[in-house]
């Protein structure tokens, strides 16, 4: 029974190895993509700070609070904003088959979310850039714009997996932050991962165990982010211009 658990878990770990290299490879293609214009990466760019700022004209409660106030930052900065995770994804893709040795199961599917989600996010703002274009109001992006922009790309099902996405990847975290060893192992980690070029990608991690470790339960704090992100999504693909803040 040992045997056939541990062949299973094995198993899982690789199929999950194969979604992030496939994810991997989506995103940094479309990233290569913007990059290669200098004008569309300063559009791509443009349009990732208006989403931030959209986000924190959203939740001010959320970010103002003692203790969501980190983990709404740390999705602002870490998961969905304007920062470039290229060095992470890199060094992810660096040392994959290292890290399906070394990490668990919950390690490895946590990267796996948070890497799908820069992936969805990076290939729906891509259509938001050409969309924006055509209306040329990517110089000028309001919430108008957007909203117009947003209804023509539609792709429902994308944005409702990219919703899903920061639940499942918020979610995650929590379950990561629970388990009593990770602390330590991160700390041991902080020094050579560093060493070795992989900062980035022990940074993601620490922070976002740290965050997660500190907010304790998180399930208020996914539902309102979860409610409200769907909420939008149907106003602005029914052709409305919701009220941000």
């Amino acid at each position: 029974m040992i045997d056939e658990h541990h062949e299973a878990q094995k198993k899982e770990k690789q199929a999950v190895a194969e979604r992030i290299g496939r994810d991997l490879k989506l995103a940094a293609g479309l990233r290569r993509n913007a990059a290669a214009d200098p004008v569309r990466a300063g559009e791509r760019d443009a349009l990732r700070q208006w989403q931030a700022d959209r986000l924190a004209r959203t939740y001010p409660n959320l970010l103002a609070d003692s203790r969501y106030g980190p983990a709404a930052a740390f999705f602002l900065s870490d998961l969905y904003g304007p920062k470039d995770f290229s060095a992470r994804d890199s060094e992810i893709e660096r040392i994959l088959p290292m890290l399906v040795k070394a990490l668990p199961l919950s390690g490895l599917s946590t990267l796996s979310l948070a890497i799908e989600l820069d992936a969805v996010s990076e290939d729906l703002d891509a259509r938001m850039v050409d969309a924006l274009r055509e209306y040329g109001r990517i110089s000028h992006i309001d919430d108008s714009a957007y909203a117009e922009a947003y209804r023509t790309v539609g792709r429902r099902s994308a944005r409702l997996r990219q919703i899903s996405l920061i639940v499942e990847t918020g979610e995650a975290l929590e379950a990561l932050a629970r388990k009593p060893l990770v602390a330590g192992a991160l700390t041991l980690m902080r020094g050579p991962a560093h060493a070795i070029g992989l900062g980035e990608l022990h940074d993601f991690l620490e922070r976002g165990f740290t965050t997660f470790k500190r907010m304790g339960r998180a399930t208020e704090f996914l539902e309102r982010i979860e409610a409200k992100e769907s909420e939008l999504l149907e106003s602005w693909l029914n052709g409305e211009t919701p009220v941000l803040g």
